[in-house]
C-alpha cells in the first residue's frame, strides 16, 4: 500500500456554466451529504472562473473522460458526470464523490491529494483529459 504523506493543491480551472452548475449542485446537497458538498464547494471556491469557451480542452469539466493513475501505480478511465448519470458499470463518475470532486478542474499532468470515503488521503494525477463527446 502506498502511503501519501502531503497535500496537493494545484491550481485548478472551471468554465462559468459548469461553475455556476456545480455551486447550485453541491448547495443544495449540504442538507443530504454535507461533506461532499462542503469540499466540492472548497474546490469551486479556490478555481479560477474563465468563460467556458477559453478553457483550455486538457481541462476536466464536466463530461470530460479522464485517464488517470493513482499512487499505487493503478490507471484507470472515466467520465465525470453529474449524480443523476453516474454508472460505475460504464465508468461514468458523479463530481459528487470524493474522487469525482478530486478531477474538476484539473489538467493533464496535475496531481491532487484528497481523502476517500474512509478519510484515507490518497493521490491522483491526471494523464489525459477528452473533452466531453457533446462539447
Amino acid at each position: 500500500m502506498t502511503i501519501v504523506s502531503r497535500d496537493l493543491t494545484p491550481r485548478i480551472a472551471l468554465g462559468k456554466t459548469d461553475h455556476q452548475m456545480l455551486t447550485a449542485l453541491a448547495q443544495a446537497g449540504l442538507d443530504r451529504t454535507p461533506e461532499l458538498a462542503e469540499t466540492l464547494l472548497g474546490e469551486l471556491e479556490r478555481a479560477r472562473v474563465v468563460a467556458d469557451g477559453t478553457l483550455p480542452p486538457d481541462v476536466t469539466r464536466m463530461g470530460s473522460r479522464v485517464t488517470y493513475t493513482t499512487a499505487s501505480g493503478a490507471e484507470q478511465t472515466v467520465t465525470l458526470v453529474y449524480p443523476a448519470q453516474a454508472d460505475i458499470d460504464q465508468g461514468k463518475v458523479s463530481v459528487m464523490t470524493p474522487i469525482g470532486t478530486a478531477l474538476i478542474g484539473l489538467k493533464a499532468g496535475q496531481s491532487i491529494t484528497w481523502r476517500d470515503r474512509s478519510g484515507r488521503r490518497q493521490q491522483l494525477t491526471v494523464l489525459e483529459v477528452a473533452a466531453a463527446e457533446n462539447a
